[in-house]
């Protein structure tokens, strides 16, 4: 069964630090591209940091994380990482894990359930 989970959200205070982890099951996540988002109620998904399969080329970032967001991946877990620092209010939704592959000539995605995370004094 193909699956990802996400896990690490909670509750930190603006400027804390926070690691989701996305872990899958079911494939090997080095082979996916694998990109975090997050949403908001009533807004659109935003792209926040996405990594390419097999390591290839460098991460990339939303202009508002750059500089306080990390993405990497640990291949020995089956995972990808979001190390987030500096967090601030406007950071508070839910985040997102995306696998993405091309299987037999078919753009394939897969999401994580997502995690909630929460900046507030």
């Amino acid at each position: 069964q193909v699956q990802l989970v996400e896990s690490g959200g909670g509750l930190v205070q603006p400027g804390g630090s926070l690691k989701l982890s996305c872990v899958a099951s079911g494939f090997t996540l080095s082979s996916y591209a694998v990109s975090w988002y997050r949403q908001a109620p009533g807004k659109e998904r935003e792209l926040v940091a996405g990594i390419s399969r097999l390591g290839g080329g460098r991460p990339n970032y939303a202009d508002s994380v750059k500089g306080r967001f990390t993405i990497f991946r640990d291949n020995t877990k089956n995972t990808v990482y979001l190390q987030m620092n500096s967090l601030k209010p406007e950071g508070t939704t839910a985040y997102y894990c995306n696998a993405r592959t091309i299987l037999a000539g078919i753009l394939t995605d897969s999401w994580g359930q997502g995690t909630q995370v929460t900046v507030s004094s």
